[in-house]
């Protein structure tokens, strides 16, 4: 029997995704709804699999986003999936560590 997975996100997700949003649309307009577009397109694809992407870090599993440099970081919790942040491939990962572990607390 398959598990039913509920997804929610980390309150701070929408000021990520604001700001990745608006530096996206400054660069070329439109950009940043294919950036967003690419961003939920991920979210359904890991409520059908969360346990396929690896944990990168405790319980955070990480998804690379496609066409774009971002990775989206989640933890599972039963059967409920939060997406605790999305972040830049050239963060540095200790900044990226310590971003998740303040989400946490």
């Amino acid at each position: 029997m398959k598990i039913h997975y509920t997804l929610r996100f980390h309150p701070d997700i929408q000021g990520d995704l604001q700001e990745i949003y608006s530096w996206y649309e400054k660069k070329m307009f439109g950009l940043g709804e294919d950036f967003l577009q690419v961003f939920y397109s991920s979210t359904k694809v890991i409520i059908e699999n969360p346990l396929q992407y690896p944990k990168i870090y405790r319980n955070y599993h990480r998804y690379l986003l496609q066409k774009f440099p971002y990775a989206l970081y989640y933890i599972i919790e039963n059967n409920l999936i939060i997406v605790m942040g999305v972040f830049h491939h050239s963060r540095d990962p200790r900044m990226i560590k310590s971003e998740l572990r303040n989400r946490k607390d």
